[in-house]
């Protein structure tokens, strides 16, 4: 009887070891720009095709591989970088498993072409789903190139979840970056659909990072160093003023290898305590020295989850080292002009000698004394105007006086007050606004708190929404275009999404590292397109965004930037308008994002209060 447990095929086991390694294109390109540091690369070329759902090519300039060599790189569990089960424990490549390559050709059409450094000519390889198709001699430069062709092209289930060529080729820059980020030696580029995104020369960690992100971050780096047995740290902080709503400038390295760890992002943010505001994030290029016995980076598939046996000293070190950066180059913590300043001592005050509050009591005051038995002094006659409102000072005392002094009202007068003042508001439709932002209006249930600039963000959205869906947004030519600085991931997301942006106003060019901005939505006013563009970015900038929530996120940052604009608010008609204009919008209690505009004291609750 035969047993019920076979083993699988060597397709079948590429393919299910491919689901780990190859999640999507990004996969792929981390993997081979690995391989081409692991041998030797000064150099590395990357150049994308539709986010890599139809070509993928890497170059570099490392060793390359003899004929036998480029035959076997294809097979399961084969690699040059691993000899005994010792070496696991003391990793210094990117890759070891031997898996990536197998499970690349499993479900893709691979060509490999390779010359060693000591043959004369290389070879071509091409693979086909795990199967060699053809093996020719090819007169090549020395080093490697890897072309990936119709990604998952027998796994169409996988094919059909990839995301949009925005979002793919987001996540292959994330990639490349972790990558060349930690390799500033290493001359790298980067071409999307004929286009070049990123052109990094070899050089130097500071000016690797200001090319990645651009000149304008030459001034927000903060340097970090410190040399211990445990581990050494270097690196870079981005100042607090320049921090951010979300995580993207947040860079582990250790060993040259990227990670992620929370436990060490908390001793970031813990240093940065009070110097960024709420809700942003601190943004940091840390790179980890470290002896590579005492760390596991074979913990997760993806390799960015690693395990350290000092993680607590390295911690405190951290820490330590981050809050030493900051003092040493006076960073400050940043205003606030939302504080309460009313405590704050009055500028002649600061220097004047402490004294210890001194009571002064006269012992010889009498409320009930007759003016005529006392003194005409202000303070032993007893004349407060007060106590002369309340009958006092002008008879002789008597209990009664005590008793009228200590009489409470009845309750059915309260009630009565109450109901006259309900009958009073009834008439009354009155706004007052409060902080120049809050506006309160009467209602049926009580008293109605309005955010002025949220229901301002929710009426421009609607109304540009509305607009956007027939025909395109009104534009407004600037008499003088403004160059915005950006990055190349930011140039390449703006670009990629050329089109929408133009439907919603914006007209712009771009040359190297700068966005021309000539034309904006009529809506903005010109200290608001700056901010504008940068929320367009952030909001570009999330990985997951799904293609058809793009037009919703660029309508809510034009919306957003167009209710910090300055409004008359002052004007009772503006206010009243203001109103009604957000009374028609069909979600108004709301704003796009899910913040909360209208907020209603309830009369009982006011009652309550008194």
């Amino acid at each position: 009887m035969s047993g019920i447990i076979k083993l699988l095929p060597d397709h079948i086991a590429n393919q299910i070891a491919a689901g780990e390694v190859v999640q999507r294109p990004a996969s792929v390109v981390k993997e081979l720009i690995e391989n081409a540091i692991d041998a030797g690369a000064t150099k590395v070329q990357v150049l994308i095709k539709d986010a890599g759902k139809t070509l993928i090519q890497v170059i570099d300039n490392g060793k390359g591989m003899n004929e036998a060599d480029a035959r076997l790189c294809f097979e399961r569990h084969a690699t040059s970088k691993v000899a005994s089960a010792d070496d696991l424990f003391n990793l210094k490549t990117k890759g070891f498993r031997g898996e990536a390559l197998a499970s690349i050709a499993a479900i893709a059409h691979v060509k490999l072409i390779t010359r060693h450094q000591d043959n004369e000519t290389g070879i071509s390889l091409v693979n086909e789903g795990s199967k060699l198709a053809s093996v020719e001699p090819m007169v090549c430069a020395v080093g490697t190139r890897f072309d990936v062709k119709n990604l998952f092209f027998n796994v169409p289930a996988r094919r059909n979840f990839l995301k949009s060529d925005t979002v793919e080729f987001n996540h292959i820059v994330d990639e490349f970056l972790r990558v060349a980020l930690p390799h500033p030696e290493i001359a790298f580029s980067l071409h999307h659909n004929d286009s070049e995104v990123y052109h990094l020369p070899s050089t130097i960690s500071r000016k690797r990072i200001v090319d990645i992100l651009g000149k304008q971050f030459n001034e927000r780096l903060v340097p970090i160093e410190e040399e211990t047995d445990i581990v050494s740290i270097k690196g870079y902080l981005i100042k607090p003023e320049f921090s951010k709503k979300s995580r993207g400038d947040q860079f582990f390295f250790v060993n040259n290898r990227f990670f992620r760890d929370n436990y060490f992002n908390h001793a970031v943010n813990k240093a940065f305590d009070g110097l960024i505001q709420p809700k942003h994030f601190a943004g940091y290029f840390i790179f980890f020295d470290i002896d590579a016995s005492k760390i596991d980076v074979n913990v997760h598939p993806t390799k960015t989850e690693i395990k350290f046996e000092e993680d607590k000293f390295i911690y405190s070190i951290l820490y330590s080292t981050i809050k030493l950066a900051l003092g040493k180059y006076n960073i400050a913590p940043t205003l606030d002009f939302e504080r309460e300043t009313c405590f704050d001592i009055p500028h002649d005050m600061k220097y004047q000698p402490v004294s210890e509050p001194v009571i002064k009591v006269d012992t010889t005051y009498n409320p009930f004394f007759n003016v005529s038995s006392k003194p005409s002094s202000s303070i032993s006659s007893g004349q407060s105007p007060a106590m002369r409102a309340a009958g006092f000072g002008s008879n002789d005392y008597s209990t009664a006086d005590w008793q009228n002094f200590y009489a409470i009202q009845e309750d059915d007068t309260a009630e009565q007050t109450t109901l006259q003042l309900d009958q009073e508001d009834a008439s009354i439709n009155k706004q007052f606004l409060v902080k120049g932002n809050y506006i309160f209006t009467t209602c049926k249930s009580g008293l109605m708190v309005i955010d002025a600039q949220r229901a301002i963000e929710r009426i421009v959205y609607d109304d540009l929404f509305n607009k956007f869906i027939s025909s395109p947004i009104n534009s407004q030519t600037l008499l003088f275009p403004i160059e915005k600085e950006c990055s190349k991931a930011g140039l390449a997301l703006w670009n990629s999404n050329c089109t929408l942006l133009k439907q919603l106003g914006f007209h712009t060019t771009s040359t190297a590292d700068v966005l021309h901005i000539e034309g904006v939505p009529s809506c903005l006013e010109t200290e608001t397109i700056d901010t504008c563009v940068d929320l367009i970015l952030e909001s570009l900038s999330f990985k997951d965004i799904d293609k058809g929530e793009i037009a919703h996120v660029m309508v809510s940052a034009i919306a957003i930037s167009a209710s910090r604009k300055k409004q008359n608010l002052h004007l009772e008609e503006v206010v009243v308008n203001l109103i009604d204009q957000l009374f028609l919008c069909p979600e108004h209690a709301h704003t796009p994002s899910g913040k909360k505009i209208i907020d209603t004291i309830q009369l009982n609750q006011l009652i309550a209060r008194f």
